[in-house]
C-alpha cells in the first residue's frame, strides 16, 4: 500500500492555490493555506513532506514564512513560487533552506518534475538511513546452517510463508537465533526490497516505547523538539520485527492490536492517520499462553500475532549442529545448509 506524500500549498490568492492543487492532486495529498501564519499552524498539527510557498504575500511574506518553517520543522522541503524572477530573493530563499525557486507562469510539467525531484531525494535519504542500519545490524552474520530435522522443517516453513503477509510468532530460548529466522523470512519474500525494522520491546524504556513505535510530532511532549518518524512508518512496504513482544505494556498492546486491524498509525500529538503496509514478525522467549492466562498479555492480540507459529529448538536439542557451529566460528548464531 503506497502512502501519498503530503504537500502544503501556501498562497494568498485562491486561484493560484487551486491551480496548484489541480496539478498535484492525482499523485499527492494536497493541503492549502492562504497565509504564512495559517501554514505554520497546519505544520504544527500535520505531517507534510513539501511546501509550495508563494514569495509575495501580505503581512508575512514568503521569506519570513520560510524562515519560520525551517525553525519549526527543519526537515520539511520548501519550493518558493514567485510571479517575478527576483534573483536576490531566490538567493535569499536558497540560503534560508529552500530546495528550489520557481517563477510564474509555470507549466504543470515544471511543477511536477520539480516536486518529483524533491520526493526522490527524500526517498533516497530514507533508503540510505535504513541501508546503514541494515549493514550494521547484519554485520557478523552468515547463512543459517543446520542438519537438525526440526530445523530443516523450519526452513521449509520459511519458504512457504515468505511470500505471504501473514503475521508470524517466533518462540525459543534466548540465543537460538529468532531474529536470524525473521530476517531469513524477510529476505526470501516479496518484501525483501523493503526495510527490515527491528524493535526490542524489552530494551526500550516503557515511557519511550510509544514514540519509538509510532513516532511523534514536534511539541507533542516535553523534549519533542522535532518531528520523529516511528518504526512502523519506517517499515512501510517491509517487515517489522517485534522482539521480546511479551514485554510490551498493556496500553501499547491495545494500540498494536488496532494497528494490525486498521493498517494505520497515528503519531503522538497528531490525529491524522497514516496508512502502513507491513508484515509483522514477533518473537518471545517466554510462554505467551501462560501470559494470556495470567492476564498479562491480550488474548486477541496473541491470536493476531500467532497466525503462523515457529518454535526454534535450543542447541542442546540439536547437537548434530555443534560441529558446524564450531567450524564456522558462529557459536552465537544458527545457520542453514542450503539457500532457502
Amino acid at each position: 500500500m503506497e502512502i501519498n506524500p503530503h504537500i502544503l500549498v501556501v498562497d494568498d490568492e485562491p486561484a493560484a492555490r487551486q491551480s496548484l492543487e489541480l496539478i498535484l492532486e492525482d499523485n499527492y495529498d494536497v493541503l492549502s493555506a492562504g497565509s504564512g501564519q495559517e501554514a505554520l499552524e497546519i505544520l504544527q498539527k500535520t505531517s507534510v513532506d513539501l511546501v509550495l510557498l508563494d514569495v509575495n504575500m501580505p503581512e508575512m511574506d514568503g521569506l519570513e514564512t520560510l524562515r519560520r518553517i525551517k525553525e519549526q520543522e527543519e526537515e520539511v522541503d520548501v519550493i518558493m513560487v514567485s510571479a517575478l524572477n527576483l534573483a536576490r530573493k531566490a538567493v535569499d530563499a536558497i540560503k534560508l533552506g529552500a530546495y528550489d525557486y520557481i517563477t510564474k507562469p509555470y507549466e504543470p510539467e515544471d511543477i511536477l518534475s520539480t516536486v518529483a525531484r524533491v520526493m526522490s531525494k527524500r526517498n533516497l535519504h530514507k533508503e540510505l538511513t535504513f541501508l546503514r542500519k541494515e549493514v550494521e545490524a547484519s554485520r557478523g552474520f552468515d547463512q543459517i546452517i543446520s542438519q537438525n530435522k526440526r530445523m530443516l522443517e523450519i526452513f521449509e516453513l520459511i519458504k512457504k510463508v515468505a511470500y505471504t503477509s501473514t503475521n508470524i510468532l517466533i518462540t525459543g530460548e534466548s540465543g537460538t537465533g529468532k531474529e536470524l529466522v525473521a530476517r531469513a523470512i524477510h529476505n526470501q519474500g516479496n518484501r525483501k526490497n523493503g526495510p527490515f525494522v527491528a524493535i526490542n520491546c524489552a530494551s526500550i524504556p516503557s515511557e519511550l516505547m510509544e514514540s519509538e513505535m509510532f513516532g511523534h510530532e514536534k511539541g507533542a511532549f516535553t523534549g519533542a523538539h522535532t518531528r520523529t518518524i516511528g518504526k512502523f512508518e519506517y517499515a512501510n512496504a517491509g517487515t517489522l520485527f517485534l522482539d521480546e513482544i511479551s514485554a510490551l505494556r498493556s496500553d501499547l498492546q491495545a494500540k498494536l492490536l488496532r494497528v494490525l486491524q486498521e493498517k494505520e498509525i497515528e503519531r503522538i500529538g497528531s490525529n491524522r492517520p497514516i496508512q502502513v503496509d507491513i508484515r509483522v514478525i514477533s518473537a518471545t522467549n517466554t510462554n505467551l499462553d501462560d501470559a494470556v492466562a495470567q492476564g498479562k498479555f491480550r488474548q486477541d492480540l496473541y491470536f493476531r500475532l500467532n497466525v503462523v507459529p515457529i518454535h526454534i529448538p535450543p542447541l542442546r536439542e540439536r547437537r548434530e549442529d555443534i560441529p558446524f557451529l564450531a567450524t564456522s566460528n558462529l557459536n552465537s548464531s544458527i545457520h542453514m545448509q542450503h539457500e532457502l
